[in-house]
């Protein structure tokens, strides 16, 4: 997968290089973020053999959002849950498929900085049918008092409050790719050693880009002024004189990937069915808003800067505009028109 002949960092290797570049740093972070990646590794085990095992399909019950929850859906968060709970890097987790926070009452969890956020598989609704999905988490620094055990308020911080945001995609290579305020870089999985690979160093997003994601299915239930911006991007004519391109996959970490890394738009508007927005706030348009601005992009509700929303609860939802920089100040002027 990778030329030998040149030194690849591994994730541990570079997380522990940039640990050693940040004045009184503790290495806390970085622990965390191995962490995370280890149970990417377990729930990557299990996405690449889902069709030879009884874990895809439904498990038979719904999760917060009253959404049907899927057998590997269910795997992938007790891994996160079991493999933060086992370390010594966070005080506490929420995740979209629970109700509630989880708070890792013991000496060592308490004395942590850190809480965690997550969606543990994002995409699910595309398990059967092989198309990417993944994992996207955001990391806070607690305001409750060290030592003792975390609070509902940890959590309920703007995006801003992130000191670390990333996302995996299983897809045909495995990708863990995250953030922090020094930059965004990419790690492939590199099976013959187990490990994720530095292969996309310093990630910046494209000011423009050619593709464009929404679901065209609702577009009767948008809003007048995102109608006329969808209309735009249809008739748009790109420099090389070619029509921008619409894709859409119903994975946000397969549609986000891609436009992270080649430019472009993308769209989940408020729709009639879903005033509020559908996309969960805490849980995918935090770290990816937090991701796309570290990287160069933009990411807005329409009416307000995603990173500087309020949470009220912790499954609050969203609309979200976000990608290319130049793309969403375009989309903006339509919005606020």
């Amino acid at each position: 997968m990778f030329d030998r002949n040149r030194q690849v960092l591994t994730l541990d290797e570079f997380t522990i290089q940039q640990y050693r570049t940040i004045p009184n740093a503790t290495g806390e972070l970085s622990t965390l973020l191995r962490d995370i990646a280890l149970a990417a590794k377990r729930i990557n085990v299990e996405v690449n053999k889902a069709g030879l095992v009884d874990i895809i399909g439904d498990a038979g019950t719904t999760n917060v959002q009253g959404e049907s929850v899927k057998k590997l859906d269910v795997y992938a968060n007790n891994q996160m849950v079991g493999v933060l709970r086992h370390g010594i890097s966070c005080a506490g987790i929420c995740s979209e498929e629970m109700d509630d926070i989880v708070v890792f009452n013991d000496e060592m969890s308490n004395k942590s900085k850190y809480v965690v956020m997550f969606d543990p598989l994002d995409g699910s609704s595309n398990i059967d049918t092989n198309v990417s999905i993944g994992t996207i988490f955001g990391v806070y620094r607690r305001i409750s008092e060290p030592g003792k055990p975390c609070q509902l308020n940890d959590f309920l911080q703007s995006g801003l409050k992130q000191v670390a945001a990333g996302y995996v995609v299983y897809g045909s290579s495995t990708m863990f790719v995250y953030a922090t305020r020094r930059g965004v870089n990419g790690f492939t999985l590199d099976p013959s050693i187990g490990e994720f690979c530095l292969s996309h160093p310093d990630i910046q997003c494209p000011a423009d880009g050619k593709i464009y994601s929404v679901n065209g299915g609702y577009f009767s239930q948008y809003k007048e002024n995102v109608k006329k911006f969808i209309n735009v991007l249809q008739n748009k004519t790109r420099q090389d004189g070619g029509p921008l391109t619409q894709r859409f996959t119903g994975s946000m970490v397969a549609d986000l990937h891609r436009t992270l890394i080649k430019g472009g738009i993308f769209l989940y508007p408020l729709t009639t069915e879903n005033p509020d927005g559908k996309l969960r706030l805490m849980y995918e348009c935090n770290p990816f808003a937090f991701i796309m601005e570290v990287a160069g992009g933009n990411a807005s509700s329409g009416s307000q800067r995603i990173l500087e929303i309020i949470p009220r609860k912790l499954h609050d939802r969203t609309p979200i505009f976000i990608g290319s920089k130049n793309m969403i100040e375009e989309c903006l002027g339509y919005l606020n028109s």
